[in-house]
């Protein structure tokens, strides 16, 4: 499974990061969809992730992601590979 922050930003007083998945099977998919937070598109088998943010948790709005934005999108990648993981090893 490979993660990558496909897109972020905000849109009136909604914040998001969307997440690209790749290298997932069929079933992975299917218990992903079900079982994961926020809102989950297939395309092309490519999952996206969606997911929402109120202005204070929003990981890249701070002024020090600002400056080291590289770093704060390895982390994001990192923490929704070891969510989407943990997922996985539940079911």
């Amino acid at each position: 499974m490979k993660v990558k922050i496909f897109d972020y930003g905000s849109d009136e007083k909604n914040y998001y990061v969307v997440y690209k998945v790749t290298g997932l099977n069929i079933d992975e998919e299917e218990r992903l969809q079900g079982n994961v937070e926020g809102d989950v598109d297939i395309k092309n088998g490519e999952m996206y992730i969606t997911t929402h943010f109120d202005e204070k948790y929003y990981p890249f709005g701070s002024e020090a992601a600002q400056c080291r934005m590289e770093d704060f999108i390895s982390r994001e990648e990192i923490e929704m590979t070891v969510y989407l993981t943990s997922v996985l090893e539940d079911e």
